[in-house]
């Protein structure tokens, strides 16, 4: 896709802290985006380029309904706490709906904790990472994997930083692959919406096609 082209885009998981910065980041750049919402009085967003349509990520025909005509589809989806399995049936539901709406382009916001700290070991596996966090992260790896064994769609899974939180707007961030990326203090971090810059860059020109990238600083 040419860069600054403008495309339709279809948002799950646009209330979230991080969906909602990926929703301002693509109607900054001009795209057509259609947020997808159990509620639509959660948003709280208005603009002449984006629709919000109510529909439920764990039902794929749904899912299909929505997404249809639309060039990529994008999941901030985020199980709640002690709900973290259902990232699972979630990530089920929206391949198969995707695939039968006939959009070839889907991103998922992914985990950082499958991303390796040293040759096979991930930072899920260190005994430095939180207890409480765990359950998600091990969901994202197995979403993850559902990715991996997927043939059909061109999908991609961005990992963000060990540690994501709001802040600036940089516009600029360094990219890995498999491995957690550290600046020089061995630090691992990303603002949301820098997370969201490398998420919109990649939909507008295509890098990681059937991967999984990061993103730090």
């Amino acid at each position: 896709m040419e860069r600054g082209r403008k495309m339709k885009i279809a948002l799950f998981g646009a209330t979230g802290m991080i969906g909602k910065r990926i929703l301002t980041e693509a109607l900054e750049r001009g795209h057509e985006v259609t947020a997808i919402v159990r509620d639509r009085a959660r948003l709280g967003v208005q603009h002449e380029r984006l629709a919000v349509v109510t529909g439920d990520i764990f039902h794929t025909e749904r899912v299909t309904e929505v997404v249809r005509g639309h060039e990529v589809v994008i999941s901030a989806f985020g199980p709640k706490m002690g709900e973290e399995q259902t990232l699972l049936e979630a990530t089920q539901s929206l391949i198969a709906g995707v695939k039968k709406a006939g959009v070839s382009r889907l991103i998922a916001v992914g985990g950082a904790g499958s991303l390796e700290v040293a040759k096979g070991v991930q930072l899920v596996d260190t005994s430095e990472f939180p207890d409480f966090i765990k359950p998600i992260a091990l969901a994202h790896r197995e979403a993850l994997e559902m990715y991996r064994q997927e043939k059909e769609l061109d999908w991609t899974n961005v990992s963000p930083a060990a540690l994501i939180e709001p802040g600036e707007r940089t516009g600029t961030y360094r990219i890995g692959t498999d491995q957690l990326v550290v600046n020089e203090q061995g630090e691992s971090r990303i603002s949301v919406e820098d997370y969201a810059v490398a998420i919109l860059d990649e939909v507008e020109n295509p890098r990681f096609s059937r991967m999984r990238f990061t993103v730090g600083y």
